[in-house]
């Protein structure tokens, strides 16, 4: 048919009938020219969106706000029919052509589907309740979708009349103090606290300055508040001691955080029975573009995840798409908070998370009674103390640079820091990053390697050895008592080039194809070296 005579047919078909519908012509010998007609009908939709594939903004009425909901062929179908009126031409016995309303077919809503990068839609990074930050200290309180971030916009409050075009320190500090005396009643673990004589409660002595639990958690709010507008940030852990952690206020203090910054509640996952089904879910949420990931009751383990790590450094990351062996490129801005008793993290994760301890300091912590609601509180205020962390931000953006001195670099996340972080610093809190340091030197394996790494540099100093020449008090550490050959052969390998306590563990060999391996413990760094010594 030339596209003369498709003209003629169109405009033929009863205007009445489309009912405001764009005519869609379906022609099934010729997909090439059905889909690109497809793609152009789907593309007007205002909440049709490319994030790795074709999504559909849905109100989610458990989390009070908008996720994105990946498109199958049937939805497809659904919306095509919804825009516009698909028809085929049909002959009739006198040789002019009829339009014939039809049904989109499958294959054709799934060939679009697999059509990446033809649909034509909005690219979407993710779905933001909080406002947009920008240099200088610019606050965009959008609404709808921002083109220039590719961020759905939805329950931005507009504070821009509660911070000051240039705060001044003094409006930074009492900000902070408004920020420390709302949430005093959280029990940071390594708090100075002071006792409310009318409710017989402890409370943070907000006199004396945050310790390192409250301090993370100052990071994390106000992470959480600039984390739409940054490429990369940590997470935050909020933690609490085996048994008598329980009900201390960890799921408290991240439901506050959430409603702060993204004006809902989180929908809250759990880790499920093993590491593949706990990457399943995170994969799932992270897809759906929602502004905060929960993982709620991550208790007594080392929670360990290669798609966390890389979400929280890499952008895009590469995400599997569930149910599909394909995987897709995502940026993500979303704010991840880990709840959890006794919980830990991998020595991958250690740098990519601010902790947090509570300790209520009583052995019933949930017994405890408060006179407010301190989450319906925390949302009725929410405007406020929102202004509150954009008065930080915004001053820590304009004020000289000498009155913000830069705390430890943090790799993956040097915006994070002069954005975050060293304002807070600047205001008197403690740096969150000297802790990770701290858990660094706790973690199991580094422990376990820094043993083993001690006990060789005892029995051998740093002499080259072949491995059956291996003390057998450092083969018991590398694999246990009764180990195979193979076992510790592999055990000694992956400890070369590691770098542990002051010392480093090398390998070579004399050449030659049949040439034996020869291990060598070497100094490293002379200060740390009495550690294994």
């Amino acid at each position: 048919m030339s596209p003369d005579e498709m003209i003629n047919v169109i405009q033929d078909i009863d205007t009445d009938s489309l009912d405001g519908k764009t005519p869609l012509l379906i022609e099934d010998e010729s997909p090439d020219l059905t889909i690109p007609r497809l793609c152009e009908v789907l593309a007007a939709a205002e909440d049709l969106f490319d994030r790795g594939g074709p999504v559909r903004l849905v109100f989610d009425h458990e989390q009070g706000g908008f996720v994105a909901h990946p498109l199958t062929a049937k939805i497809v179908a659904y919306i095509a029919h919804q825009m516009s009126r698909p028809f085929r031409l049909k002959k009739k016995r006198d040789g002019t052509l009829i339009a014939v309303n039809v049904a989109l077919p499958d294959r054709l809503a799934q060939t679009y589907l697999d059509l990446r990068g033809e649909w034509g839609l909005r690219h979407l990074v993710g779905i933001a309740s909080a406002p947009l930050l920008g240099p200088n200290g610019t606050i965009h309180c959008h609404v709808g979708y921002h083109a220039s971030t590719k961020m759905w916009c939805e329950n931005v409050p507009d504070v821009r009349a509660l911070v000051r075009e240039r705060p001044t320190r003094a409006d930074a500090e009492a900000a902070l103090r408004r920020l420390r005396h709302f949430y005093r009643t959280l029990c940071f673990a390594d708090a100075e606290t002071t006792l409310v004589l009318d409710h017989e409660v402890l409370v943070v002595d907000i006199e004396k300055p945050p310790g390192a639990d409250e301090s993370a958690f100052l990071c994390g709010l106000l992470t959480a508040v600039c984390r739409p507008s940054l490429d990369h940030a940590p997470g935050l852990m909020l933690t609490g001691a085996h048994i008598s952690g329980a009900g201390t206020g960890k799921g408290l203090a991240a439901r506050c955080i959430c409603m702060i910054a993204f004006g809902r509640h989180p929908g809250a996952i759990t880790g499920g029975r093993n590491i593949h089904e706990l990457e399943k879910r995170i994969a799932s949420e992270l897809i759906s573009g929602g502004p905060v990931l929960l993982l709620d009751n991550i208790n007594n383990q080392t929670l360990r995840s290669d798609l966390l790590a890389s979400v929280l450094t890499e952008s895009p990351a590469r995400i599997r798409v569930l149910g599909e062996s394909r995987t897709v490129a995502l940026n993500t801005q979303a704010f991840i908070v880990l709840t959890g008793n006794a919980l830990t993290v991998s020595e991958d994760l250690i740098r990519r998370f601010l902790e947090v301890s509570f300790d209520a300091r009583v052995e019933h912590p949930e017994g405890r009674r408060f006179e407010i609601g301190l989450l319906a509180e925390t949302e009725r205020m929410r405007s406020e103390l929102l202004a509150a962390c954009l008065t930080i931000w915004r001053w820590g953006q304009l004020a000289d640079r000498a009155e913000i001195p830069r705390g430890a670099p943090l790799g993956s996340f040097s915006r994070w820091t002069t954005w975050v972080r060293d304002p807070l610093l600047a205001l008197g809190c403690k740096d969150p990053v000297a802790r990770m340091a701290g858990a660094k030197n706790a973690d199991i394996e580094r422990v376990s390697i820094a043993a083993l790494f001690a006990a060789w540099r005892e029995r051998h100093q740093d002499r080259a050895i072949e491995l059956s020449d291996l003390h057998p008090e450092i083969a018991a550490l590398a694999v246990g008592e009764g180990g195979s050959r193979q076992a510790l052969a592999a055990a000694v390998r992956r400890l070369v080039n590691v770098r542990m306590a002051g010392m480093m563990l090398t390998c070579g060999n004399a050449g030659g194809k049949w040439a034996i391996n020869r291990y060598r413990l070497v100094l490293t760094d002379a200060s740390a070296a009495g550690m294994g010594a």
